[in-house]
């Protein structure tokens, strides 16, 4: 494996999730927010899976390994 773990990110607009998952991919924040919107509209199951992500998602606090 690559040692990469999920985190939220310090780079956020509500709590961090969108900034996290585009960290962990390196690829850019705004990209993973709007595909995130998207999601949101088609269906309404972005909204719950965000939040559940927040919820799950541990806070990076600046530690690297």
């Amino acid at each position: 494996m690559n040692g990469k773990k999920l985190y939220k990110s310090r780079n956020k607009k509500i709590c961090g999730v969108c900034g996290g998952i585009a960290d962990y991919f390196n690829v850019d924040p705004t990209i993973i927010r709007l595909l995130w919107v998207f999601l949101t509209l088609a269906g309404g199951s972005g909204i719950i899976a965000y939040f559940i992500a927040a919820l799950v998602m541990d806070d990076d606090n600046g530690i690297v390994e």
